[in-house]
C-alpha cells in the first residue's frame, strides 16, 4: 500500500492491491457462487431482515474484524463498528509524506479505516430508517470522527456513504465508512484556501453568505430551525443537493442536542426523497481540517449519468437537470 503524487499536479492516488481482494455481491459470478455454497439448508434457515451469507448482518458478528464500538437498545445492537477488512488505509510505516529525486512523492497511506453499520436489517437501507435511528447514526457519525480525528497522523476524517451498483456498493447491507487521513484530500484544500480568501476580503463565512441567499432562492429544497438544504447552483451531478447548519459550525461534532435533532430530521428528508428517485447515490462529509475554517456539511449526488471523456479529461461537467427543476423535486412540485 502507498500513497503518491502526480510527477507535477497536486492530484495523489492510493496504491492498495487488499481493495481488489473485496467481495462484490453485486458481481454475478460471486453471486452464483454464494448461492451455490450456501445450498438448501442455509436458503431455507434465512429468517426477515437476515442472510447467512453477509458479513454485517446480526448473529454474523464472528465474520468482521473485532468491534470497535456498538450502541444497544433492548440488549441488541443496532450499530456496530469495526476496521475494515480490506482497508484503503492501515496505521502501519509513517505518516511523513516526502520526495525522492524531484518527481517521486509518497507515504504509507497512513490512517484507520472504519466500516458503520447502521442496521442490523438485512432488508433496510439508510433511507428506509426512521427518523430516530437516523439520529443515532447521525450521533455515531459525530463521535467515530471525533475519534479517527485524535489518532496519530491524523490530518482529516472523510465520511462516505456508497449505495447502489453505481454509487460503487460492493456489499449491499446498509453500512457507511469513514477513514482518518494524513493528507488532507485537494478538494478539501482548495475549499479552505477559497474560504480564507474570501475571509480577508470580506470578513465573513462565503458559505454563511451563501446560505442565506440560496434559503430563498428557487434552488431551497427544506429548510428547518437549525438547518437548510438547496441545490447547489453549479451542480455537477444530476439531483445533487447540499446540506448545511445555517449556523456556522466547522464540524458534526460541534452539533449540540437539539440541533442534532434537527439535524436528523431533515437528513431524513433528503433520504426519502433519493429513495423516491430510485438511483444510486453517495453522500459525504466535508468539514474542516485541524486549525482550519470551513462550514460543515454534508453533499449528496445521486449516480444516474455516467461521466465520460469531456468530463474526464476537462474535469468540467455536463448535467442534463438544472438545479432549479431538481429543487423542485425535493420540493414535490414535480
Amino acid at each position: 500500500m502507498e500513497l503518491r503524487r502526480d510527477y507535477i499536479l497536486d492530484r495523489w492516488v492510493i496504491l492498495s492491491d487488499i481493495r481488489g481482494q473485496r467481495p462484490n455481491e453485486f458481481n454475478q459470478d460471486h453471486q452464483a457462487k454464494l448461492s451455490k455454497s450456501s445450498g438448501e439448508k442455509n436458503q431455507q434457515a434465512e429468517q426477515p431482515g437476515k442472510s447467512s451469507t453477509c458479513f454485517f448482518c446480526a448473529g454474523n458478528e464472528h465474520l468482521t474484524p473485532p468491534e470497535i464500538a456498538r450502541q444497544e437498545k433492548n440488549g441488541k445492537w443496532n450499530i456496530r463498528i469495526f476496521p475494515n477488512k480490506f482497508p484503503a488505509v492501515k496505521m502501519e510505516g509513517t505518516s511523513e509524506i516526502r520526495t525522492d529525486n524531484d518527481f517521486f512523492t509518497f507515504s504509507n497511506p497512513y490512517g484507520r479505516h472504519e466500516v458503520i453499520v447502521e442496521t442490523p436489517d438485512h432488508g433496510k437501507q439508510l433511507h428506509d430508517l426512521s427518523e430516530e435511528e437516523i439520529f443515532d447514526v447521525l450521533n455515531m457519525y459525530s463521535q467515530r470522527s471525533k475519534e479517527l480525528s485524535l489518532l496519530p497522523g491524523s490530518k482529516y476524517v472523510v465520511l462516505f456513504k456508497n449505495f447502489g451498483k453505481e454509487g460503487g456498493t460492493s456489499l449491499v447491507h446498509s453500512h457507511t465508512q469513514m477513514l482518518s487521513l494524513n493528507k488532507v484530500p485537494v478538494p478539501i484544500e482548495q475549499e479552505v484556501i477559497a474560504i480564507r480568501q474570501w475571509r480577508q476580503e470580506r470578513h465573513e463565512c462565503p458559505y454563511c453568505r451563501i446560505i442565506s441567499i440560496e434559503k430563498g432562492s428557487f434552488r431551497r429544497c427544506f429548510e428547518s430551525k437549525y438547518f437548510v438544504a438547496f441545490t447547489p447552483y453549479a451542480s455537477r451531478y444530476q439531483y445533487e443537493i447540499w446540506l448545511f447548519p445555517k449556523d456556522h459550525r466547522k464540524s458534526i461534532a460541534e452539533l449540540n442536542f437539539v440541533e442534532m435533532r434537527d439535524f436528523a430530521e431533515i437528513f431524513h428528508k433528503v433520504l426519502v426523497k433519493l429513495k423516491e428517485l430510485g438511483t444510486s447515490y453517495n453522500f459525504f462529509m466535508h468539514q474542516a481540517p485541524s486549525n482550519e475554517d470551513s462550514h460543515f456539511h454534508f453533499e449528496f449526488v445521486p449516480r444516474m449519468a455516467t461521466f465520460a471523456g469531456f468530463e474526464i479529461s476537462t474535469d468540467a461537467i455536463i448535467n442534463s437537470v438544472y438545479p432549479e427543476d431538481a429543487a423542485k423535486f425535493y420540493r414535490g412540485e414535480k
